[in-house]
C-alpha cells in the first residue's frame, strides 16, 4: 500500500457484516453502506480519501480524520490517506491546513494558478492546502489509532508526532495573542460553527487567513467593503451591517482552541511512551497544565459548564454543546464530564430534546431553530459522531445508547436519508443537501456498532460486544481484520460471541461484554438505560450479575466502577 511520502505501511483487510430481522434497521445499516462508499474521492494519484459528502467535496480537518478512522473497520488504506493528507499538507511552521482540496477540484477552480488568499497549491503532492482557519482539529486521536490499524508502522508514527508537536507549537506561538494562557477563537470557521448566533453576533469574521488576531495593526477593517465581503461572508450574505473595529468582539478565550491543544499533547504523550522516546512523562505534565489553564479559566463550577470569553474578559453566558466537544478532546476531569452530562445534557430545557444534541440550549435566547448549514440550534450529524468518543471518554456508555435509540429510529422515518442537520422537534431532514452526509452515515453506523454490534477499540486492544434486549430482534454482525473474524449472533434472548468461528461467551441480551483481541472475556458493562440481570456463561465459568447503567464488572477480580 502506497501511502506518498507519510510511510509506506502493511495492512491488514477489515470488513463488516450486519444481517437482522428488523426490516427498518437493515435497511438504515445498508443505505448507509451504500453512500458511504460514494464519498470515496480520488484526492492525487494512487490516495483515495473519504470526503465529507452532504455537498462537501472536500477533506476538512473537523471530520475527515474522525471519519476515517470510523472507516478502518472497512477499508484501512483510504481510513489512514485520511490522516496523512493532513501531514502532506502541513505547513513549515506547524500550521495544519484546515482543508484539503484534490488536485482534480482546484484545476477545475484555477486554484492551481490562482489560488484564493490562504490557500497553498502543493504542486509535489498535487493538493490545494487551506489555511483560512483551523475548521476543528479532530485529529490527533484518530491518527494515533491508526497507526494499530496500519500495521503498527514506527515511521508513520514518527512522522505523526512530528507534525503533532510542530502544530502544537504554533497554537501556542499564535494563539495566546493576549497572553492569559487560554487559547484563542479568531473566526466562525475555526471552530467549525458555520452561522453560529453566539459568533455572528459578536461579528466574528467568517474566516481568518493571517496570524495575527483581528482588530492587530494592519488587519483588515470590516468599515473597508472589499474586507467585509471576503472576510464577513456570513455577515454579508445575511445583509447584516459592516461592524466597526470596535465591534468584533473576537479573539474568544476559547475552550474549543484550548481542547485542541490537550488532545495533541495527551496523545504526544502516548505516542511518546510507544517509541520509548523519553518524552511522555513531559508531554502528560504538559496536557494537564492546559487542562489546569481551561479549569481555572473558562470552567464554571457553579454551572457545572465551560464558558467563552470575548476580548474585553466579558463571559459568554450561553450554554453550548461546545462542552461535549471538550469531552470528545478528553480535556474534562471525570467530575467535570458528570457534571455535564448529569445537569445538562440529559436536560430536556436544555440539550435533551426530542432530537437531542442540539448546538445550543433551547432555553437559551441565542438558540435558534433554523434549516441549513447552521449551529446556532439544530443538531449536528458532527455533533451526534462526536458525542460517541465524548461519552465514551467518561464511562457514559448508556447515554450512547439513549442517543441511538432517538437517532436511528429519526433516520428511519426520514426514509434512510443522511442530512447535516435534524429537526429538534420532529427529527425531520434539514441541511444544505437531503442525503449523503458522511458524518450523520457514520454516526448511524457506529451507534449501531455500539448497540447491536461489534466494535474494535484498537489502540487499547479490546473488542466490544454489545446487545441491547431491544431493537434490533434477532441478529449477526461480524467485524473482519486480517486474520480474525469477530462474530456477534442474537437468538432470542441471548447472545453468542465467537471468534473464527470458535464460540467465546454466551449472555442474556442487555450488555456488553468486552474482551481482548483474542476473544478473553474481560469486562462486562451496563449499556442500557435500567439495572438488569446478566447471566454469562465464559471460559467454563456462569457469572450472574446486576448491573446499573454505565457499570463495570471485572470477571475473574469481582470489581466493578
Amino acid at each position: 500500500m502506497h501511502i506518498n511520502s507519510a510511510g509506506t505501511c502493511s495492512v491488514q483487510e477489515t470488513g463488516i457484516s450486519f444481517q437482522t430481522q428488523n426490516a427498518d434497521l437493515q435497511r438504515l445499516f445498508d443505505t448507509a453502506e451504500a453512500r458511504l462508499a460514494e464519498n470515496i474521492v480520488e484526492f492525487a494519484p494512487t490516495m483515495k480519501v473519504l470526503v465529507e459528502g452532504g455537498g462537501y467535496a472536500n477533506a476538512w480537518l473537523e471530520t475527515q480524520p474522525m471519519g476515517g478512522e470510523m472507516y478502518a473497520k472497512r477499508d484501512v488504506e483510504v481510513a489512514l490517506n485520511n490522516q496523512t493528507v493532513f501531514m502532506l499538507t502541513q505547513r513549515d511552521d506547524g500550521r495544519l491546513p484546515g482543508m484539503v482540496v484534490s488536485g482534480d477540484s482546484a484545476r477545475k477552480r484555477h486554484w492551481d494558478t490562482e489560488p484564493r488568499e490562504g490557500m497553498v497549491w502543493l504542486p509535489e503532492q498535487r493538493l490545494l492546502a487551506d489555511y483560512e482557519m483551523f475548521q476543528g482539529y479532530c485529529f490527533p486521536d484518530p491518527a494515533w489509532r491508526m497507526y494499530f490499524w496500519a500495521g503498527r508502522d514506527r515511521a508513520y508514527l514518527e512522522r505523526l508526532y512530528a507534525a503533532l508537536e510542530a502544530h502544537d507549537t504554533y497554537l501556542w506561538r499564535t494563539r495566546d495573542s493576549d497572553g492569559d494562557g487560554i487559547l484563542e477563537t479568531w473566526c466562525v470557521w475555526d471552530t467549525g460553527e458555520d452561522h453560529s448566533s453566539r459568533l455572528l453576533t459578536r461579528n466574528a469574521p467568517t474566516r481568518w487567513p493571517f496570524d495575527t488576531p483581528p482588530g492587530a495593526a494592519g488587519t483588515p477593517d470590516p468599515q473597508d467593503p472589499d474586507a467585509f465581503r471576503n472576510y464577513w461572508i456570513e455577515h454579508d450574505r445575511d445583509r447584516l451591517p459592516a461592524p466597526t473595529r470596535e465591534q468584533v468582539l473576537v479573539p474568544f478565550a476559547s475552550m474549543d482552541v484550548t481542547a485542541y491543544s490537550y488532545d495533541g499533547r495527551a496523545t504526544l504523550a502516548k505516542i511518546a511512551r510507544e517509541l520509548g522516546n523519553g518524552r511522555e512523562a513531559f508531554w502528560r505534565a504538559q496536557a494537564e497544565d492546559v487542562r489546569q489553564r481551561l479549569i481555572r479559566g473558562l470552567w464554571d463550577p457553579a454551572h457545572h459548564a465551560c464558558f467563552d470569553r470575548d476580548r474585553t474578559g466579558k463571559t459568554l453566558p450561553e450554554l453550548t454543546h461546545n462542552n461535549l466537544r471538550c469531552m470528545w478532546h478528553g480535556i474534562f476531569t471525570q467530575d467535570m464530564a458528570d457534571a455535564f452530562v448529569q445537569h445538562h445534557l440529559l436536560n430536556p430545557d436544555e440539550f435533551w430534546t426530542p432530537t437531542p444534541l442540539v448546538s445550543i440550549a433551547v432555553n437559551e435566547p441565542l438558540y435558534r431553530n433554523v434549516p441549513g448549514n447552521n449551529w446556532s440550534g439544530q443538531p449536528q450529524g458532527l455533533t451526534y459522531q462526536r458525542a460517541i468518543r465524548a461519552l465514551e471518554n467518561y464511562g457514559h456508555c448508556a447515554e450512547v445508547t439513549l442517543i441511538g435509540e432517538r437517532l436511528l429510529p429519526a433516520l428511519i422515518r426520514n426514509g434512510c436519508t443522511f442530512p447535516q442537520q435534524l429537526d429538534p422537534i420532529t427529527g425531520a431532514t434539514s441541511g444544505p443537501k437531503p442525503d449523503g452526509y458522511g458524518p450523520m452515515i457514520l454516526a448511524a453506523l457506529e451507534y449501531i456498532s455500539r448497540m447491536h454490534g461489534i466494535h474494535v477499540d484498537v489502540s487499547e486492544g479490546r473488542v466490544w460486544w454489545s446487545a441491547l434486549a431491544e431493537g434490533a430482534g434477532d441478529f449477526s454482525y461480524t467485524q473482519h481484520w486480517g486474520d480474525r473474524s469477530w462474530t456477534l449472533t442474537a437468538e432470542s434472548d441471548r447472545v453468542t460471541g465467537d471468534l473464527n468461528g470458535a464460540e467465546l461467551f454466551s449472555c442474556t441480551r442487555g450488555f456488553r461484554v468486552v474482551t481482548d483481541l483474542d476473544g478473553t472475556p474481560q469486562d462486562v458493562v451496563g449499556i442500557a438505560s435500567e439495572p438488569r440481570t446478566v447471566d454469562l456463561l465464559a471460559n467454563g465459568e456462569r457469572h450472574e450479575l446486576n448491573l446499573k447503567p454505565n457499570e463495570v464488572c471485572r470477571l475473574g477480580t469481582a470489581g466493578r466502577s
